[in-house]
């Protein structure tokens, strides 16, 4: 008689062994999860790199095991890594067609709405959250508009918070603003003393900025607009899947999200959930 039990399948090749650097990276990572509740796990393993290497050379230490080793005993010092592990990259009107974009394809439509909701997820410093009050203030929208600014960063939250920008970044702020299709200008938003730039605080009043992870934490509200920009890049695969099922979670009917010029869902397993409805400037529509 014929068996009918299926041969079985070819035995997989095993897995490439890690470096030693992949190691002490996965068991610090794990170490910072399970001591402090922030979860870098599923950052990819070159920013994961790039950062920590950074961070011994700055904090004195011989390698990434003993990184671990007082990081596990000294809360302190692990706010200082955590400045390393978020390290805040970004500027006023960064991508300028991308808020370009916005005003000519996002906001009449954001228009129809009675109240509008943004979510800025991985807000850093600040930058994006006042480039888009902005934007509302002179698209009419700003007074109706509340925004969520959220990031694992206490301190960059309060740096956001502050709305204070070096005097020397201002310059390139402007030209981006301009591009971006600014109506004024844009010295009218802020005051500058002591080589510093305060932007005006009315344009953050109702801002609500908030500690949120996209790696653990869930959905808080329902919004029309979610601008993450310059983050997925940072996430392996699995992560990026997990934030953009938060974004597709939180935006209303046919809401909108803006990603960074770098990333995509064409790949993702939401690919087919959004529609591309600016895609040179990665902006998607939630498809029905």
């Amino acid at each position: 008689m014929t068996s009918t039990v299926p041969p079985l399948p070819p035995p997989s090749s095993p897995p490439s062994p890690l470096s030693n650097t992949e190691i002490e990276l996965r068991l610090l990572m794990e170490a910072i999860y399970l001591k402090y509740s922030y979860d870098f796990r599923n950052y990819t393993v070159a920013s994961q790199k790039r950062r920590v290497l950074h961070a011994l050379a700055q904090l004195g230490l011989p390698n990434i095991s003993a990184l671990q080793e007082k990081v596990l005993r000294d809360p302190a010092l692990f706010g200082r890594l955590l400045q390393y592990l978020t390290i805040p990259v970004s500027e006023m009107f960064r991508d300028p067609a991308y808020f370009l974009a916005l005003r000519q394809h996002v906001v009449p439509i954001l228009h129809t709405y009675p109240s509008v909701k943004v979510w800025v997820a991985g807000c850093s410093t600040g930058e994006e959250v006042f480039s888009l009050a902005i934007l509302l203030r002179e698209e009419g929208l700003l007074s109706r508009t509340q925004i969520y600014a959220t990031d694992i960063n206490p301190a960059s939250l309060e740096k956001a918070r502050q709305g204070i920008f070096p005097i020397e970044a201002v310059r390139g702020y402007t030209a981006n603003y301009q591009r971006a299709g600014g109506r004024s200008s844009f010295s009218d938003y802020y005051t500058a003393a002591y080589e510093a730039a305060r932007f005006d605080p009315s344009l953050c009043a109702d801002v609500i900025f908030a500690d949120h992870s996209l790696a653990t934490d869930s959905v808080f509200a329902e919004t029309q607009l979610v601008s993450c920009r310059n983050v997925l890049i940072y996430f392996n695969r699995e992560l990026q899947d997990r934030a953009l099922g938060l974004f597709h979670e939180s935006l209303c009917h046919r809401g909108f999200l803006g990603l960074g010029s770098k990333e995509s869902i064409d790949f993702s397993s939401y690919s087919q959930r959004f529609d591309a409805h600016s895609k040179p400037e990665r902006i998607y529509r939630k498809a029905t």
